[in-house]
């Protein structure tokens, strides 16, 4: 904490010149609805840490109808929360994100199958079905499936995709064998469901070293391009340090946080909570840079796959997180 106040010190100057002509507008759009996954951001804005860094900004929810990418793409955001898979994907297809930050160091993706169930261990996955989610969730599946040689178009040497919704209801309804889960949110509503830690079968993607950049900070090259604008959104990722380091030392307080700023009124206090433990096993909240050993997995993954057909040059830059310590 005294090595981020000291960096916000250093700052002052900088701060001052920006107050002088009011603060920076920044439009942050999240990759899914608002939960504790993003307490961080919510937690900053809340705290006053982006008006302390002179960033007015605006935090825009998800939901399985938004593509961050694509809001980027078309200015309905300066900064986007994504994963790297997605976002090397829509970067092969025209749209110039960047990497500016990477405050998931660790996935939290899992699959899971009742341990009653025909898969005990990965030679049991020929011939049945998975629960993949898609919208650029699918790729770290398809690359540990590919790992295997396994082939994901079905058959008896092959395992049957069922492209999953966003809750625990293939597995409760018996339409698939495993589903995908994080570890953060619908690994405890399957725990809710009956299918506790004792009776479930865990694939941990971390753990089977198949995990795949997570939840990163992009922006595109034109706003890092613009000097002004490359300043706010180091300001941006030095108050969301903060906001993050707050909302992991007081994880009942980020998720009253997030509760409060949830206008569809769907989320609970108490999953929340869980949400906001689990969430802080993943984040180094002294580090927000890229680590050089996970983008190379992820994006050998995703060429192996041919999800992107040729080495992206410029995905990333460590100048933010350097700016921002």
């Amino acid at each position: 904490m005294k090595k981020l106040l000291s960096g916000l010190a250093l700052g002052a100057l900088a701060l001052a010149t920006t107050s002088a002509f009011g603060a920076d507008a920044l439009t942050l759009q999240l990759k899914w609805v608002t939960q504790a996954q993003f307490a961080g951001y919510y937690v900053a804005k809340d705290k006053g840490y982006y008006t302390d860094n002179g960033i007015d900004i605006t935090i825009k929810p998800g939901g399985p109808d938004v593509a961050p990418e694509q809001v980027i793409a078309g200015g309905g955001a300066d900064v986007i929360v994504d994963w790297m898979g997605g976002a090397l994907a829509a970067r092969e297809q025209g749209v110039p994100l960047v990497n500016i930050a990477q405050p998931f160091k660790r996935a939290g993706l899992e699959l899971i199958c009742p341990k009653d169930g025909p898969i005990q261990s990965e030679a049991d996955f020929k011939g049945h079905t998975l629960g993949v989610w898609f919208f650029g969730n699918e790729y770290p599946f398809f690359a540990w499936m590919n790992k295997l040689g396994i082939p994901t178009n079905g058959g008896a040497d092959g395992v049957n995709v069922l492209k999953q919704g966003f809750d625990v209801s293939a597995l409760t309804q018996k339409q698939a064998d495993c589903i995908s889960v994080m570890t953060y949110n619908e690994l405890g509503q399957a725990a809710d469901a009956g299918f506790t830690a004792d009776k479930i079968v865990e694939f941990n993607y971390s753990k089977l070293g198949n995990d795949l950049l997570e939840d990163g900070l992009y922006t595109t090259e034109a706003a890092l391009a613009d000097p002004a604008k490359k300043d706010a959104l180091v300001r941006f990722v030095k108050a969301s340090m903060l906001g993050w380091q707050y909302a992991i030392e007081h994880p009942d307080e980020a998720a009253q946080i997030v509760i409060d700023n949830d206008e569809s009124g769907a989320q609970t206090l108490a999953h929340q909570q869980y949400m906001m433990t689990e969430v802080g096993k993943l984040i180094d909240v002294n580090d927000f840079s890229l680590d050089q050993a996970a983008y190379d997995r992820t994006e050998k993954a995703l060429l192996d796959q041919s999800i992107i057909k040729t080495k992206p040059t410029g995905a990333y830059t460590h100048d933010i997180t350097d700016a921002a310590k």
